[in-house]
């Protein structure tokens, strides 16, 4: 069991920037979308963003160091949750801001695992200890969160059941497969899959399985893998997924994959956040009680 977890929010949310396709959008909704990361969006009761949200499920599933990875133009995060870099009291948590800084050579971050790299490059007692890391704009439950803090696995991540999911078919079938062998321990991924090769790939409970972004690490074990992480060939970015098949083409069975069946809310676009907004008043109180 652990207490710690990586948020990643540094990026530069190119996809909310683009224009919305429906009229749901309200004008300060719009220009939020276009100026703030995307987790900073007010969604929420009393103009509260998603962050407040993702961070009271991590409270509840008993997270108490949180690390929200930002970029250079991030302050804003900062007057939401706290001014200094590391050990800023919210609710009873304490959060720090690691910095995703840009190469030089490019105008956008280098991917996922750059981020989570250059967070525990300055808070570096994360390579002696357990992590969980998840992305800002996802909306993952107290149940996820917690399965993910609380597995005696070393290296985990949510293993999701497709057909749970409530997006669009188009989106859901574009998601990368994951391939696990019978004790759900992670062989590959398989990207872009047509239909025929997705149901290949049911699990032995007749389930075809996706990541949503959120795994467990074990710092001392990963570290190497996020060091030496190379750039995607066709995205250029270090992306997370790498690192942890590098991982495993070195120990087979290293990551393992929890089951579960759960829609996992997702801001990715202008048009989400109107359904963002309907799920928050049906699923939460119109006040989160910390």
């Amino acid at each position: 069991m652990h207490d710690n977890l990586i948020i990643l929010a540094g990026g530069i949310s190119s996809r909310m920037k683009k224009p919305s396709t429906s009229n749901l959008v309200n004008d300060d909704e719009n220009n939020q979308a276009n100026e703030r990361s995307k987790s900073l969006i007010s969604v929420g009761n009393e103009g509260r963003p998603l962050m407040d949200y993702l961070l009271y499920n991590a409270k509840k599933a008993g997270y108490k160091n949180i690390y929200i990875v930002i970029n250079e133009k991030g302050n804003l995060f900062k007057e939401f949750y706290g001014k200094e870099k590391k050990n800023n009291h919210f609710n009873g948590l304490n959060i720090s801001f690691p910095i995703q800084y840009i190469p030089k050579n490019r105008i956008k971050p280098l991917g996922t695992a750059d981020a989570v790299f250059q967070a525990v490059e300055q808070f570096s007692e994360l390579n002696k200890q357990q992590y969980t890391v998840c992305n800002s704009d996802n909306l993952y439950s107290e149940k996820s969160l917690k399965l993910m803090r609380e597995t005696e696995n070393l290296n985990a991540f949510i293993s999701y059941d497709r057909d749970a999911l409530e997006f669009s078919l188009e989106k859901i079938y574009s998601f990368a497969i994951l391939n696990l062998d019978s004790e759900k321990n992670l062989k590959s991924i398989i990207e872009k899959p047509s239909f025929e090769e997705a149901e290949e790939y049911k699990d032995k409970d007749g389930k075809i399985r996706v990541s949503m972004n959120i795994f467990k690490f074990d710092g001392k074990i990963i570290y190497p893998y996020l060091k030496n992480c190379p750039v995607h060939r066709v995205r250029n970015e270090k992306e997370i997924p790498t690192v942890v098949l590098n991982c495993v083409a070195d120990f087979p069975k290293a990551f393992k994959g929890i089951p579960l069946s759960e829609h996992v809310p997702d801001l990715t676009a202008k048009d989400d956040i109107f359904i963002i907004k309907e799920y928050l008043k049906k699923h939460y109180p119109a006040k989160l009680i910390w």
